[in-house]
């Protein structure tokens, strides 16, 4: 993926999200399936403002994609509320899907086109652009996941990490305001994984796209992530706030059967054996910045001595 290439210009302005639109609401929204499965997304209200980036964490079960699923219009809520964009997108979805970009957890079942360049301008195609208009998005939105020389492959025959690439290509490709990603890491190798979060960053902080994700790999949170949200088991939602809020909640996260990122972990046992031990980091080079204060000023370890001669 080339995260510097430059994403077109949508006529967005690069206003910080600070007092931005609010894009997505979710108010206690319930949902019973024919199951029998009720899930119940009250408790927090959820939002994400323009140009933000949201994590929706939980285990199994607990909503995850129950809520994406009414964000984008395919489930209509049976109590509450869902406004994106200021509307119903179940009853009004017409108005603005061409805003929304999606990549859903089964990509086979996204991907339907012969050719991956087909499946990628399948949405230019479908709203009767000229074709000249279509190769144009087509290809920008191949070259910005880096797949140009997957173009002419068969979808049937990538790797699950090249078929996400692909869905994720075919989601940006009418350059949307919204992307929806349900568990969009899943398949990737460490670099894709890497390349991938660095994109949505920059579309984030450069586009002002708003990204709502689900996702079980806590650890890139911290990495991807401006807000996140945690869920329980039947959809409850206990915890907000920016990962360092979040994640220095290790007790509500127990709740919600979500273990914290390894870091945190680290640095919440820390304090909890001395209380002088730092505030949890969620990056590695915080993490050593951190120790490293700690350890100057008499931590654990002492203060360091001077070396022998």
């Amino acid at each position: 993926m080339n995260t510097e290439r430059a994403y077109p210009a949508t006529g967005h302005d690069h206003a910080h999200t600070e007092g931005c639109d609010t894009v997505v609401r979710v108010s206690c929204v319930k949902h019973s399936y024919e199951d029998g499965t009720r899930v119940d997304l009250c408790g927090l209200e959820f939002t994400a403002d323009r140009g933000s980036r949201v994590a929706i964490l939980g285990p199994n079960g607990a909503g995850k994609t129950t809520m994406l699923y009414h964000i984008l219009g395919l489930l209509a809520p049976q109590e509450g509320t869902v406004e994106v964009f200021g509307v119903d997108p179940s009853s009004r979805w017409p108005e603005i899907r061409r805003r929304i970009g999606v990549v859903l957890q089964n990509v086979d079942e996204q991907i339907i086109s012969p050719t991956v360049y087909d499946d990628v301008a399948f949405s230019p195609r479908q709203y009767g652009l000229p074709e000249p208009e279509v190769r144009e998005l087509t290809g920008a939105a191949l070259a910005l996941l880096g797949i140009e020389d997957l173009a002419t492959r068969v979808p049937h025959n990538l790797s699950g990490g090249e078929k996400r690439k692909v869905a994720l290509a075919g989601a940006l490709v009418m350059r949307p305001d919204l992307l929806v990603l349900d568990e969009p890491l899943e398949g990737l190798d460490p670099t894709s994984r890497e390349a991938l979060i660095g994109l949505l960053r920059t579309l984030a902080e450069e586009r002002c796209v708003t990204i709502v994700m689900s996702t079980h790999d806590i650890d890139t949170v911290p990495e991807f992530a401006d807000y996140a949200y945690i869920l329980q088991q039947g959809g409850q939602i206990i915890l907000k706030g920016t990962p360092a809020e979040v994640f220095a909640r290790v007790d509500l996260m127990a709740e919600g059967n979500i273990r914290p990122p390894v870091l945190a972990e680290l640095f919440a046992r820390l304090r909890d054996a001395d209380p002088s031990a730092p505030p949890p980091a969620l990056t590695v080079q915080e993490a050593v910045t951190a120790l490293e204060k700690w350890n100057a000023e008499g931590g654990a370890a002492g203060p360091p001595t001077s070396p022998r001669p």
